[in-house]
């Protein structure tokens, strides 16, 4: 394991730290969106290089993962972030309006990139993402009429634009760069080269979309550094019951080490930009709406970053100690098997 991975956390806070002061700057908006959708795609791009999109379709199988995905992201976390608000954020309605939309909307990219970063299994993680997406769009407005007491209004085409280019087109293109090497030699030197150096690179990417995306909104967040102690509590308080609730389901499901991995950031990462665009949309009049999206990743990213450096610690005991979990790439095909 490089420094740099090591040292992960410390380097993901410096990189939204140093976003923050880049948007007190005046760099503008436009631009730092465009720069955050560039470096996630090139990072997906990475992401995918290495994963066989046979390995994906076979996860499908995994019935297990995705009934337990499933239920955690949209059963038990809508209930879990109303009560939280509630506890935490009743004083300030846009605040926990927010909160509750980063909350019941799971991640659509960046929890593949701490799967991948930590070990885990990305074609298994993968698998869950179209239902996730799709379900997304389709129940928010209903938690925010259930929870808030307000339907939404927002254009699903937006979402659907965001998630093509940061999804659909990496994915397209890492197969296609795949199918252009033939040869088994020259596909054992791709792998080879892609395996060498993915890790430090994507480490490097997503610093670079972290800090884009912290630019974008550093003025306003800023000038309201309050709400950053108000968000914490129940972040945190979130993603403490979330890591234990994850690795204990998947531990009682029966789960190798790496799906574990998988279900505890498909279930605890949040979808923070596809969010911030629908709330922008929404809610224009109300900008600390965006701003309870914009301060949510200040937080989720160096927890999520400590996350993957705990659990590449204990992944890395469990095979020292001799354990028997099952390697990343074949566990989604071997899972995948199973009931």
């Amino acid at each position: 394991m490089s420094l740099a991975l090591k040292l992960q956390p410390i380097i993901i806070i410096i990189a939204a730290a140093s976003g923050i002061l880049l948007g007190h700057l005046g760099i503008p908006a436009a631009l730092t969106r465009r720069l955050v959708e560039f470096f996630l795609m090139t990072l997906m791009f990475l992401i995918f290089l290495a994963v066989d999109i046979r390995d994906i379709r076979r996860s499908f199988a995994n019935v297990r993962f995705s009934a337990a995905a499933l239920a955690i992201n949209f059963i038990w976390t809508p209930i879990f972030a109303h009560l939280l608000g509630l506890a935490f954020l009743s004083g300030n309605l846009d605040l926990r309006t927010g909160f509750l939309m980063l909350m019941v909307t799971p991640c659509t990219d960046w929890y593949l990139i701490f799967t991948a970063m930590t070990g885990g299994n990305v074609p298994l993680g993968s698998s869950v993402l179209p239902m996730n997406l799709i379900l997304q769009i389709l129940l928010l407005p209903a938690y925010l009429w259930v929870f808030m007491g307000d339907s939404a209004r927002f254009d699903p085409a937006a979402m659907i634009e965001s998630v093509a280019l940061v999804l659909i087109l990496p994915l397209f293109l890492a197969n296609a760069a795949k199918r252009a090497v033939s040869g088994t030699a020259k596909r054992e030197i791709f792998r080879d080269a892609v395996s060498r150096h993915s890790d430090n690179a994507q480490l490097l990417l997503l610093c670079l979309a972290i800090t884009a995306m912290f630019a974008s909104q550093g003025r306003l967040l800023l000038g309201n550094g309050g709400l950053f102690l108000e968000m914490l509590p129940p972040l945190a308080l979130f993603f403490a019951v979330n890591f234990v609730l994850a690795l204990a389901v998947g531990k009682c499901m029966g789960m190798p080490f790496e799906d574990r991995v998988s279900l505890l950031f498909t279930t605890s990462a949040r979808n923070s930009p596809i969010s911030l665009a629908i709330a922008a949309l929404t809610y224009p009049d109300h900008p600390l709406i965006s701003l309870a999206l914009v301060i949510g990743p200040l937080i989720e990213l160096p927890i999520l970053a400590v996350d993957s450096n705990v659990l590449g610690r204990l992944g890395r005991r469990n095979k020292s100690a001799g354990g028997k979990e099952a390697p990343p790439r074949q566990s989604g095909a071997d899972s995948a098997s199973g009931p």
